[in-house]
């Protein structure tokens, strides 16, 4: 079996938890024996590649048929680390989680960057006359760059179905929104058969004020699937219910969780021994619950003294929810870190006492796993598809920060609670293997590719 794998964030490159779940399933596949292509949207330089073999193209590697793949700046590369998944990486603006603003002020910031370079090399071009290619938006002359991220995922598809012609594979599995167009036009090349993995949808990030362009973009994606990966129940109910798929086309694939290995010491950090330490990791989103966190955390400092409560992540909320603590009169009890990744996620798991997330709508939810993995008690939402595969946590409505401060002092109060909590969620955790998701995918990948 061999998968053409469409995603957009991988290791040592995440910003949230599609990258995490596509290393681990990836990896999973890697044992099993399925070989995986895998296709990212930007290149990995050897700067940041910690886990990965960087092998340069070539010009035997890049089909001289196709305008478009070589215009792309084609990457191939392999990792130490898999013997069955190779990469292809796409040169690309996109970026996992990013807002069309976002996405123009990067162009912009290139097109910037164009008029000085051909500025500063003189009217003619460069030297040699061929500065313009260095910054060539073109893809052989058929798709263009319009300054927005919309064109970008279609331009992405067009490069993505130029690769495919030149691999040979028996499905596709296309991760989350930005990659269906990529998935259904390599479906539509290649003719095999296309499987879209639904990690979350509109409806999630954005609540009833849906992006109308990418709910179309989701529908058409699941319409033209043959087969639809959901990573809850919860997420199977919206699929069903919101975009009008058939039942019978849903499939249910939870996530797992990487098992720690050697727990390396690590170092110290500032927070007094006899203070505890109540954790928010996750994108600083409307999706995520922020506020709600901090509502909670006021209600519980009115009751614990001793306690900080730490914000690790980004997000279009971010000034915002610092803000908000400020107002409350609760800044001084409130962290910020920014953005985590690597051992320093590591680091502020084991530095905490409990995981609250307070999600408004989370299709599954990794980092819990990661939390009890580390030995730290978790309360979740109930509005989260990890608490169907999760007993031995607390769970509280979103909204209700009355009882979710009530469940937090009780964690930090009751040593036997928290006790309770981290032995049998550790325990818990250990049957969320990667290995069982994998094996659900190749169950799912046969059926598809032999019916």
């Amino acid at each position: 079996m061999k998968v053409f794998m469409l995603g957009w964030e991988f290791p040592p490159f995440i910003s949230g938890g599609l990258g995490t779940a596509c290393y681990g399933l990836t990896k999973a596949m890697d044992q099993l024996g399925i070989e995986v292509v895998f296709v990212l949207p930007k290149a990995i330089t050897s700067q940041f590649a910690t886990h990965v073999k960087l092998v340069a193209p070539s010009a035997g590697m890049i089909s001289a048929a196709s305008q478009q793949v070589a215009a792309a700046k084609i990457g191939y590369f392999q990792s130490s680390e898999f013997k069955k998944v190779s990469f292809r990486t796409i040169d690309s603006l996109l970026e996992p989680y990013s807002e069309n603003k976002q996405y123009k002020k990067n162009f912009d910031e290139i097109l910037k960057q164009k008029r000085l370079l051909h500025k500063r090399l003189g009217s003619n071009g460069s030297k040699n006359g061929n500065s313009a290619k260095l910054f060539d938006f073109s893809d052989g002359g058929t798709i263009n760059y319009a300054g927005d991220m919309y064109s970008e995922v279609h331009r992405y598809a067009a490069i993505a179905a130029h690769l495919a012609l030149n691999d040979d594979f028996d499905v596709i599995h296309a991760h989350d929104w930005m990659t269906y167009p990529a998935g259904i036009a390599v479906a539509a090349i290649t003719g095999k058969p296309l499987i879209v993995q639904v990690h979350s949808t509109e409806f999630d990030r954005s609540g009833e004020n849906v992006n109308q362009m990418i709910y179309d973009i989701e529908r058409k994606g699941m319409h033209a699937a043959d087969k639809i990966i959901a990573v809850s129940h919860l997420t199977r109910n919206i699929i069903i219910s919101r975009y009008g798929v058939p039942g019978d086309k849903v499939e249910v694939v939870y996530n797992g969780v990487e098992r720690n290995g050697s727990r390396a010491a690590l170092p110290e950090v500032g927070i007094e021994n006899d203070e505890k330490l109540v954790l928010f990791l996750g994108r600083i989103t409307m999706q995520k619950g922020p506020e709600y966190f901090l509502m909670a955390a006021k209600k519980v400092l009115q009751e614990v003294d001793r306690v900080k409560f730490v914000m690790a992540g980004s997000g279009d909320m971010m000034q915002r929810i610092i803000e908000m603590a400020a107002s409350m009169g609760i800044g001084q009890k409130v962290l910020f870190t920014g953005f985590l990744r690597g051992q320093d996620v590591e680091k502020v798991f084991r530095m905490a006492d409990l995981y609250v997330m307070p999600s408004v709508s989370e299709p599954f939810g990794i980092a819990p796993l990661e939390a009890l993995n580390n030995d730290v008690p978790v309360i979740i939402s109930k509005q989260s598809g990890v608490a169907e595969v999760l007993t031995h946590v607390l769970k509280v409505d979103f909204w209700d920060t009355t009882e979710m401060a009530n469940k937090i002092v009780a964690v930090l109060k009751y040593p036997p609670l928290h006790m309770t909590l981290k032995e049998h969620g550790n325990f818990e955790v250990r049957k969320l293997q990667w290995s069982d998701s994998a094996q659900r995918c190749a169950r799912i990948y046969g059926e598809v590719a032999y019916k």
